[in-house]
């Protein structure tokens, strides 16, 4: 890889140098002779050589020193200056000539972008180290991208199914209300008609004679709990008869049959609904 980079660089150092040489022989073998002009290009194309090749030296040290460096640039603007000398002052292709004019010059770059590159190389064990750190990121983003991915879509079902059962639950609590605001609604109606009152006489005037019957409509609010009632032995009929009888006559006027109920069952006593009519029609 090293000598296939080295190779641009090396090719246009020896296309300078041969230029350089023939533009001396022929541009100062008509003053002097021809041996005198050869050894004048020679030196310019050795001066430049030299100091490349110590160059290269230095580079392979991992050390640079800027007056080399200095001297080779210096070697090469002379060759680039003798060329575009020779094609000013030559009459014929003097286009040609200051067409490769610049080779010396580019050449000078070509080896000073190989020396970067050679301070930036690495060997193929760190290459591969790097690529393997590379396509190990490369997994991780993948894989990261693909939990988030998936977290997002469970998010977004679960989400979804929250919303619908959240419906759901309103759309039955509004169903619910609304049927409960008709039964109210309708018992609110039955206890303020006119014909309520006569209704419940005629149902409880046999039961609670001399009693007027009143119906108030149930009070919503919190239901407290009612403790679990020990069954005691239970009572004979004429046991009943005298505790409805005390119970009626505990308070002046005597109670009604609601209220006597009431107080029956607060007291802790046991009977069905069916006895403890029978008893207050006894009394009564």
């Amino acid at each position: 890889m090293k000598a296939k980079t080295a190779m641009p660089a090396v090719a246009m150092t020896a296309v300078s140098m041969v230029l350089t040489l023939a533009v001396v022989v022929m541009w100062l073998g008509t003053a002097m002779p021809w041996p005198v002009a050869l050894v004048v290009g020679l030196g310019i194309d050795g001066g430049w050589l030299a100091t490349l090749a110590y160059e290269r030296r230095l580079a392979a040290q991992g050390d640079h020193s800027p007056t080399v460096t200095a001297v080779g640039w210096f070697f090469g603007l002379i060759a680039t200056g003798v060329l575009i000398a020779h094609a000013l002052l030559a009459e014929e292709s003097s286009g040609a000539w200051l067409a490769v004019a610049w080779l010396p010059v580019a050449a000078k770059a070509l080896w000073l972008v190989h020396g970067l590159w050679e301070r930036t190389a690495l060997t193929p064990g760190a290459l591969g180290a790097i690529r393997g750190i590379q396509q190990e990121a490369r997994d991780e983003a993948a894989v990261a991208r693909a939990r988030l991915r998936a977290e997002a879509s469970t998010e977004e079902t679960r989400l979804t199914a929250v919303t619908q059962a959240g419906a759901r639950v309103a759309r039955v609590q509004a169903k619910t209300a609304a049927t409960l605001a008709g039964a109210w609604s309708t018992l609110e109606t039955a206890q303020q008609g006119e014909g309520t009152g006569r209704a419940l006489t005629s149902v409880t005037a046999r039961v609670t004679p001399d009693v007027t019957p009143t119906w108030e409509l149930p009070v919503w609010g919190p239901v407290e709990p009612v403790g679990v009632l020990e069954a005691g032995p239970a009572l004979t009929d004429a046991q009943l008869d005298v505790l409805v009888d005390e119970i009626r006559h505990s308070e002046v006027p005597a109670l009604s049959y609601r209220e006597m109920a009431a107080r029956f069952r607060t007291a802790g006593h046991s009977a069905s609904e069916v006895r403890l009519r029978a008893a207050w029609k006894r009394v009564v």
